[in-house]
């Protein structure tokens, strides 16, 4: 059940009902209250590289460095990963959160200057205990106020004018899309924004429209030269739709569609993504990912790439809006042909209705990082 939940979608949380109680507002002055920070000993300062294994079996390391001296910021609001057994997280960081660091966000300090908050996030027990019919006092706005106040501080005491990517995934995605739209959509500080890229959580806009729906100002992605815009998806196997009762890619609101921009390709169409896995593992509960190429080799490296495997296309239809990816299987490749990171049940029954949600960010973790330097780049030509 907790494969189940370990990454839990941000439409979820948003129902939750609300704690009386108000708790005290984190500081977030003090060191503590972050995860990530530039220039820190932190969860963001560990080993970012990967062995690329080509299609020919040959493989090679390639180091990846972090750049203190970025140009640009970005700031980070993690998925539900807390296993706390409260309903909201408290402020310490557990080894699920220094986790999602490393399957996430470490690899994107190459390209800009990282800010990743501690918030009082909705945990993985208490959707659990929701998702079975139980009552919980889930704090909702307990965790958004802890986003708003973090991002403030970052704004008043480290931002200094810069640019900045805002990325989360998720219950992390859903808190950002609401700090947009309180905080910056259509306000002057919209002109830092660089790009805000809001993975697995449903963003809509009105059918064949690019703005409008949950954002008035901000419109989606439709160039690695465009600034100030949306990059968004939730992802599913070309093979396996989202179905009916998804929790993704659907949307009952009338004129309106889940927003799909292929960080890969924004102008639309199909690409060959550049996918960055975790060697050993995609997510703390999935199953181990098979060999990596045939015969086996012993990957030392936290990451691993697969240049040409995996190839993508947004897909607006029936079924809903969302990322279609697939493997380009070939017999003459001895890597893998398959991936793991499907969510599961108590059984191990594939839960078709989570889409392929744990691996919504490896799938294009490089091409979200490529975008943001691109879109770094436009920044600083437009400044």
């Amino acid at each position: 059940m907790r494969a189940l939940l370990a990454v839990a979608a941000a439409a979820v949380w948003l129902t939750a009902g609300g704690a009386s109680a108000q708790p005290a507002a984190n500081d977030y002055g003090k060191d503590e209250t972050w995860l990530c920070r530039p220039g820190r000993n932190d969860a963001c300062a560990i080993d970012t590289s990967a062995t690329v294994v080509n299609a020919d079996g040959s493989t090679r390391r390639e180091a990846w460095a972090r750049n203190d001296k970025a140009a640009v910021d970005c700031f980070y609001v993690y998925p539900t990963v807390s296993a706390d057994t409260t309903p909201n997280s408290d402020m310490i960081p557990g080894p699920e959160e220094r986790y999602v660091v490393e399957r996430q966000l470490a690899r994107f300090g190459k390209v800009c200057r990282v800010y990743a908050p501690l918030y009082r996030q909705v945990t993985i027990p208490a959707l659990r205990a929701m998702t079975s019919g139980q009552q919980v006092a889930v704090d909702r706005e307990l965790a958004y106020r802890d986003v708003r106040d973090a991002w403030n501080h970052y704004l008043k005491h480290d931002n200094q004018g810069r640019g900045v990517v805002l990325y989360g995934h998720s219950q992390g995605s859903g808190v950002l899309k609401r700090l947009i739209q309180e905080e910056i959509d259509g306000k002057p500080v919209q002109g830092q924004v660089i790009s805000a890229m809001l993975i697995g959580s449903n963003i809509l806009v009105p059918k064949g429209k690019d703005v409008g729906g949950d954002f008035k100002a901000m419109p989606l992605c439709r160039s690695r030269q465009q600034t100030g815009c949306i990059v968004t998806y939730v992802s599913f196997r070309e093979s396996a739709p989202p179905p009916a009762n998804s929790r993704f890619g659907r949307t009952a609101q009338a004129g309106m569609e889940v927003a799909c921009t292929n960080p890969a390709a924004l102008v639309g169409g199909a690409a060959v993504m550049s996918p960055v896995f975790g060697a050993k593992r995609v997510h703390p509960t999935a199953a181990p990912p098979p060999p990596w190429v045939t015969p086996a080799v012993d990957i030392a490296t936290p990451y691993v790439r697969v240049p040409g495997l995996v190839s993508a296309r947004c897909i607006s239809d029936a079924n809903g809006g969302y990322l279609a990816w697939r493997i380009n299987a070939d017999p003459k490749d001895p890597r893998t042909d398959t991936l793991a990171g499907d969510h599961l049940d108590a059984a191990g029954k594939v839960q078709a209705d989570w889409g392929t949600h744990s691996l919504d960010v490896p799938v294009a973790m490089g091409d979200l990082i490529d975008t943001a330097a691109a879109q770094a780049a436009a920044y600083a030509r437009k400044r």
